[in-house]
């Protein structure tokens, strides 16, 4: 079904697993793509890719992490195609270090990629939609680590950040109809592979095609999903999951406001059925008998 036909697309971090798999589905739906990635070799071969099965791509090997790099990737889209309808912003790197251990660069480089790069790319993206006055949508790559995940501070920060710039960003962009929403994506890549559990052990996770994730990027893309934006979709295996947007729970309230007795009184027995899974693996809460120090340094 090419539900894409006539669109320009620009997918970031597009060479591998979870981009490339967007890339191919763009096109399939009919969608011109340029795909973005610092291996441009890589890239490439997704191009050719797209091209044997009879579609459009060019490569861009801008990098994402500067303002500059950014722009250069919505202008050659533009020059390339006429125009920019798409942005999938998928590009990412990790530090993987336990928080007492993380240091600066290793936050930084993290933040610089997930977080200024998903806002540049859509600066400039959003503007040129803009100008050209017919709309767009904006894909953002999220993720379930944002819940909490082990050893992941700084990428952990990052996807709860683009959760919230993707709610912000429907808001605001909505008056020049453009739309954006974002995924938590599910597949095996050589990022999944550094996933280690609480106590630091590699785990090996089931074998998940990363392209199985494009279809629902390549309809969130599309006019059909007009009523759609500012929404968060867990994708790829055999899963489309919406994923509630955080919201206040079982509210207590005590006229004339609260002091510590009162809190102490009736906090824990009102609510602590209601502390829930933890983390992105939706551990049970782990806490019920109390958080105590073990005394090591480890």
């Amino acid at each position: 079904m090419k539900v894409l036909e006539n669109k320009a697309a620009v997918v970031t971090g597009a060479g591998r697993g979870i981009g490339k798999g967007h890339c191919l589905h763009l096109a399939r739906a009919g969608a011109a793509v340029v795909v973005n990635d610092i291996d441009a070799a890589q890239a490439q071969l997704v191009v050719q890719q797209i091209e044997a099965e009879g579609g459009r791509a060019i490569t861009c090997d801008a990098n994402i992490g500067s303002r500059e790099g950014a722009q250069r990737l919505v202008d050659e889209c533009c020059a390339a195609f006429g125009g920019i309808d798409i942005l999938v912003n998928n590009a990412g790197n990790l530090r993987d270090r336990s928080f007492l251990k993380m240091s600066d660069d290793e936050f930084d480089a993290v933040w610089l990629v997930h977080v200024k790069g998903t806002f540049w790319c859509t600066q400039a993206a959003a503007t040129a939609m803009r100008d050209q006055g017919k709309g767009g949508a904006i894909v953002n790559t999220t993720s379930g680590a944002h819940f909490g995940s082990f050893g992941q501070t700084n990428y952990a920060a990052a996807k709860g950040a683009i959760a919230s710039m993707t709610y912000t960003w429907a808001l605001e962009l909505a008056r020049y109809g453009i739309r954006v929403n974002a995924i938590g994506p599910t597949g095996t890549t050589r990022m999944s592979d550094t996933y280690k559990d609480a106590a630091g052990n590699e785990v090996k996770l089931p074998f998940i095609d990363p392209e199985l994730n494009g279809p629902l990027v390549a309809w969130l893309c599309s006019d059909n999903a007009a009523v759609v934006s500012g929404q968060i979709f867990g994708s790829g295996g055999e899963r489309i999951a919406h994923m509630i947007q955080p919201h206040y729970g079982k509210t207590l309230i005590k006229e004339g406001g609260w002091d510590i007795a009162a809190i102490e009184r009736q906090l824990i027995p009102q609510l602590r059925g209601e502390f829930g899974a933890l983390g992105m693996l939706a551990n049970p809460y782990p806490f019920h008998d109390g958080v105590v120090a073990s005394g090591g340094k480890s």
